[in-house]
């Protein structure tokens, strides 16, 4: 069967919400994507952020397939050895005060977990969000989220939801009271376009909730797991935590969320009201435990690393198309004027994946295994679709 016939078919018996790139990916081999017909596509999108290792990482290969062979999915009610030890490893790699871990299948679904946990540890229903923020598309998460794009056909959604300017500590101080449940915020804003605040925001910011009793929901679902270097991108400000959410690339390219809290928060959720039949799942979190294992001090300076000399190459780039360049670690915007997505179409066409983000932003979220050649490859492909 050809690709066309895949495209055909998928398109006649999938719900057609997605934009169609055209082409028909059929396996992966570390940065590398490989079409019906055996080209190869460098990937510096790693699946928006999910494959952190790139395709067919050994270890994860192996946790995955030995876990395979013995449990794949256990109700939370049932204890399991796979889970205790991957929900033990990740809140004491988080830490600064986080104590447990809901497990979830998406980080949308961690959002939703946090949003709740948040009602019920302060018995409040108005939250404060950043403008252009992104938190998901379910309905408690696209409460959170900015922008009529998404929202619009749903209104009205749930509860109280008030944005202000990403990066103003000065705006949340004017609309926060000890009537606002939480404040929710991404440290540094993806789908928006790559906007890191400036230094020392986060920490005004958890000042600003302890002030008035709110909770500070932390989404690093695309900043975590060391896409900017640090496993939290937030652990850089040197803050406490009540909820971070996490997801994407946490097991390895298994469906995963998980929403961890301090003892406060976690001391306010009842038995049965909040649960998830796949969540925590023994083969997700097999992923879990193998990432993090691979995550260490090694490759996490390798991400600081190749996205310094990332952000710098593409800085250099003389061209009157690009804005700007933003970003941190592996989590990388470029601002052209105009024709974004033609931009991107000729990306693909040189046999390179990238992904839009805001209205003009190519984003670049690569697997952590990329190395300064590949870099080189997309600088001197880009080089040449400006100039013609």
């Amino acid at each position: 069967m050809t690709a066309d016939n895949h495209q055909s078919i998928e398109r006649h018996f999938c719900v057609d919400t997605y934009v169609n790139r055209g082409l028909t990916l059929v396996k992966g081999q570390g940065v590398y994507l490989y079409d019906s017909s055996g080209d190869r596509y460098l990937d510096l999108m790693s699946n928006y952020g999910v494959n952190i290792f790139g395709y067919r990482h050994p270890d994860i290969t192996r946790a995955l397939a030995e876990q395979l062979e013995k449990l794949t999915t256990l109700h939370g009610s049932f204890n399991n050895d796979v889970r205790a030890v991957a929900a033990k490893a990740l809140v004491r790699r988080c830490a600064a005060g986080l104590s447990r871990v809901f497990f979830s299948n998406s980080g949308s679904e961690a959002i939703e977990a946090a949003l709740k946990f948040a009602v019920l540890a302060t018995q409040k229903k108005r939250f404060v969000a950043a403008v252009h923020g992104y938190h998901g598309k379910t309905l408690g998460s696209l409460s959170a989220t900015d922008g009529q794009k998404y929202r619009q056909a749903f209104a009205p959604l749930l509860w109280e939801f008030e944005t202000v300017e990403f990066g103003n500590s000065q705006a949340l101080e004017e609309v926060l009271s000890s009537q606002v449940a939480a404040v929710i915020l991404e440290p540094i804003q993806g789908e928006a376009g790559i906007y890191p605040p400036s230094p020392g925001y986060l920490k005004k910011v958890r000042q600003l909730c302890d002030r008035h009793g709110a909770i500070l929901i932390v989404d690093e679902v695309q900043t975590g797991c060391g896409r900017t270097g640090p496993f939290l991108a937030s652990q850089s400000e040197e803050i406490s935590y009540d909820i971070v959410c996490l997801g994407k690339g946490l097991a390895g390219g298994m469906p995963v969320g998980a929403t961890l809290v301090n003892d406060k928060v976690a001391n306010s959720i009842p038995k049965h009201i909040h649960t998830s039949t796949l969540g925590g799942n023994p083969l997700a979190c097999a992923g879990i435990l193998s990432t993090l294992n691979i995550l260490d001090k090694t490759l996490r300076a390798h991400v600081e690393e190749v996205g310094s000399y990332f952000i710098d190459q593409l800085t250099l780039i003389k061209s009157k198309h690009i804005v700007a360049v933003r970003g941190k670690g592996l989590m990388i915007g470029l601002e052209v004027k105009e024709n974004r997505d033609q931009l991107l179409k000729s990306l693909q066409r040189h046999h390179i994946l990238a992904i839009p983000a805001g209205d003009k932003v190519v984003r670049f979220l690569p697997p952590f295994l990329v190395q300064k050649k590949h870099v080189d490859l997309l600088v001197t492909a880009l080089k040449q679709i400006l100039r013609d």
